[in-house]
């Protein structure tokens, strides 16, 4: 069992030296990257398309990476916002690790690109813990998902440094707590900030542009406890 930790060690480890090189030649480059994180079926795509839509209608120089295990069907749906889609196909691997993004952005991100914004494979255990270079974590649940999501998951929501609860407009019908989750989410990263959204109902529409863009302009972002610990 320690050889299987220590070999586990040595994997983040060596994840978490390419992340901060990929952290560093993309901003030396003026880009931002968000990592985006969910269950599948969260609503993340239908979310990220409405976002990119919004960033180009703004002007603003922006991209997107999706990855899944199988199909091409997220990046034809985020491709409808007009913006460079790439999709990756992982091939069985649960989640992205940085050494693996730099190398899908090698010769495909167009140099001025100030916003990333990278689908991660839909699952909150894998890639909770592999760092992307990213400047901005973003956790997505949904209503229909349950308020104890957060302590089920308590290293993705840990880490994260925003939270986007999705599908509002089905809150109701889900019967969904608000208060409950948002006190689960204080439990395992006190001070994150909650915000609802909903693609149907339009709430919450721009705010993941703004936070990015926040990010990219060297405002701080919220600094979980949990990363503070590991670091």
């Amino acid at each position: 069992m320690c050889r299987v930790s220590d070999l586990r060690q040595a994997v983040l480890a060596k994840n978490s030296t390419a992340a901060r090189v990929l952290r560093t030649e993309l901003a030396a480059q003026g880009t931002t990257v968000v990592n985006l994180l969910s269950s599948p079926g969260s609503g993340k795509t239908a979310l990220l398309e409405r976002e990119l839509l919004l960033a180009r209608e703004r002007g603003i120089a922006t991209a997107a990476l999706t990855a899944d295990l199988a199909t091409e069907n997220d990046a034809v749906r985020l491709a409808r916002s007009g913006v460079p889609v790439k999709q990756v196909l992982t091939d069985g691997l649960c989640h992205l690790e940085a050494d693996m993004l730099a190398g899908h952005l090698h010769e495909w991100l167009p140099e001025d690109t100030r916003l990333l914004f990278v689908e991660n494979v839909g699952n909150l255990v894998c890639p909770a813990s592999y760092d992307l270079g990213e400047s901005l974590r973003v956790v997505l649940a949904s209503v229909t998902e349950g308020e104890d999501k957060p302590l089920k998951y308590p290293t993705a929501f840990g880490l994260a440094q925003l939270v986007l609860v999705t599908k509002s407009d089905l809150a109701g019908p889900a019967e969904f707590d608000e208060a409950a989750f948002r006190a689960h989410v204080q439990q395992v990263n006190p001070g994150v900030e909650v915000v609802l959204s909903s693609v149907r109902s339009g709430e919450g529409a721009g705010v993941l542009v703004d936070r990015a863009l926040a990010a990219a302009e060297g405002r701080s972002v919220h600094a979980p406890v949990m990363a503070r610990a590991q670091a």
